[in-house]
Order: C-alpha cells, then structure tokens, then sequence
C-alpha cells in the first residue's frame, strides 16, 4: 500500500479561512460606520452581507479544522466531506441575509428617508469594498491550489460582496445627484435578487458533492491515459467509477488478466498502476479489483450494478 499524506495542506487551508475571519470583522465596522453616517438603506444591506461573511469564516474554520482529520473506525474514508457543510451552510446564511435585505428594503420604499453625509460613507463603503477583493483574490487563488470547495465558496461569496458594494454605491451616489430617494431602497432589492443567486448556486455546488458526483473530466482523462498505457500488454479495465469527497478523489476500477498469472504478478500490477494515478493525481484513494479475463463472471459485472454472477478477484487499495 502506498500512502500520500494529504492533512498538511488541508491544514494549510485553515490560515486563510482565518484571514477571511478578519476582513469580515473589519469590513462590518467600516459599513455599519458608513451606514450610520448616512443611513442608506443599500448601504446597510452592504453591511448585512458582510455579517454572513463573518459567520462563514466561522464556519469554514470548523469544517477545515474537521477536515484534516485522518479516517478513523467510524469515518474509514476520512472526514473531507465537512467541507460542504460549510459551503452549504453559507449558502443558507446567504439566502437568509437576502430575506433581511428585501423586507429592510421593501421598509424604506413605503417609508423614504433623506440620506446624511453621503460621500463620506461611500469612501469608507470604498475602502471596506477593496479589503474584500483583496481577500477574495487570495481566496480564490489557494482554493484552487489546495482544491478546497470551503475556500472556494468564500473567494465567490466576497467577490459577490465587491458587486454588491459597487451597485450600492452606484445606487447611493445617483440618490445624492438626483434627489430621487426611491432608488436607495431599489437598490437594496437589487442587491438582495443578487445575493439569492449566489446562495442557490452555492446550494446547488454543496449538493453534487455530497451524491458523490463524479472527479472533474480532465481527472478522468488522466487517468484514462494512465490506463490506456496497459490495454496494450493484453490487459483490460472496466467499472471505472470516481467520485470527491471535499478535495479528496476516490476511484476504483476492475483489472481483467489472463487467468495464468500468478497472484503476486497480478497484484504488483495493481500496485504499479495505483501509484501511477496518485502520482499523477495527488490526494487520491484508488481500489483496484483484480479478475481473470477468460471467466465470463469477470464480465458479468458490468454497469453500475452487478446483477448477476458471484465473481472473483483479489481486491487491493492505496490512498
């Protein structure tokens, strides 16, 4: 068995979920300042998101924290899949804040009111704006590196606080120019539509991960590759299944041979092309299922479930 250790970066993760804790504690100053300052309503919507961002900095510590955890007798294949607790947990958060927005919104339309020391709050809406794109961009590129969906959802969530500032402003300044105190609460409802989009997205991404969706198709391919290398020395392969569990990828696959291989040879095989496609694929847990090519029952096991024959083979695994 081989092994690849990936707990140091999924520990690796947690400082940046921990840098996006602060920006959210600074940014919520700076936009409940800016809102006092001048009581927009849009602006105060700007600040209510920024309090999901708090919480799901909170959140993505935990799950991160819970992630590097090695598996144990109750969890045999990890715990990487707490990382969609988080997502979805912010995804929830989300679509909460924008229940908050609409009905704070829908307030102030029936109820217009005259906004105070406009330019001075939108400088500091302008400042709290740029601390969450700077966040975000760091975010979104250690996600992609450490492959971490928590990060990943929190890079996309402050980058669609960066436009939800950007319209509020747009929105404020237009209510100082034009005198028009309709377009305040307007906006605020704009930015609350926004927000249920990007809540429903993240939904959506938390729920493929947790019906194990198949590893991304470049993925497949590799491995594909990997595998097409021994098609030609008179082995074959079928069931290939993948799935992700957070960034971990599991994938297993059935090696046919010819039944007068020893066991040891056919087992050096699986071994050869599991370190290949961990190699090629770190943080990856592989099951090979070793079968003769010449008994029909090797075959009959095709498809995504076996329905009939008993089968033989020798199984063996390398994460």
């Amino acid at each position: 068995m081989a092994t690849q250790s990936p707990q140091t970066r999924r520990a690796s993760a947690r400082p940046y979920a921990v840098l996006s804790l602060a920006a959210a504690l600074t940014t919520i100053t700076l936009k409940l300042g800016a809102y006092w300052m001048t009581g927009s309503v849009g602006l105060l919507s700007d600040a209510i998101e920024s309090f999901i961002n708090l919480v799901a900095a909170v959140v993505a510590i935990w799950a991160l924290t819970v992630a590097v955890r090695p598996p144990d007798a109750e969890h045999a294949f990890g715990h990487t899949k707490a990382e969609y607790f988080a997502s979805g947990a912010e995804g929830l958060l989300i679509l909460l804040a924008a229940v908050a927005i609409g009905v704070t919104a829908w307030n102030r339309l029936l109820h217009p009111r005259a906004l105070e020391q406009v330019w001075a709050g939108l400088a500091i809406s302008v400042l709290a704006s740029g601390i969450n794109g700077a966040t975000a961009m760091i975010l979104l590129r250690a996600g992609r590196r450490l492959r971490s969906i928590t990060l990943n959802a929190d890079a996309h969530h402050l980058l669609t606080d960066v436009w939800t500032t950007a319209g509020v402003l747009v929105g404020v300044s237009l209510v100082k120019l034009t005198g028009w105190l309709i377009l305040d609460p307007l906006v605020a409802l704009i930015v609350a539509a926004n927000i249920v989009w990007t809540g429903v997205r993240l939904l959506m991404q938390t729920g493929h991960g947790v019906m194990d969706s198949v590893i991304p198709q470049s993925d497949q391919d590799v491995i594909e590759r990997i595998l097409s290398v021994y098609k030609g020395q008179g082995v074959e392969f079928h069931e290939l299944r993948t799935r992700l569990a957070g960034r971990h990828r599991f994938v297993s696959v059935h090696v046919l041979v010819p039944g007068d291989w020893s066991v040891q040879r056919g087992h050096e095989l699986c071994e050869e092309i599991e370190l290949k496609i961990i190699s090629a694929l770190p943080e990856t847990t592989v099951f090979t299922h070793l079968e003769p090519l010449e008994d029909s029952a090797s075959w009959a096991d095709e498809g995504l479930r076996r329905y009939t024959g008993t089968g033989t083979g020798t199984e063996t695994g390398s994460q």
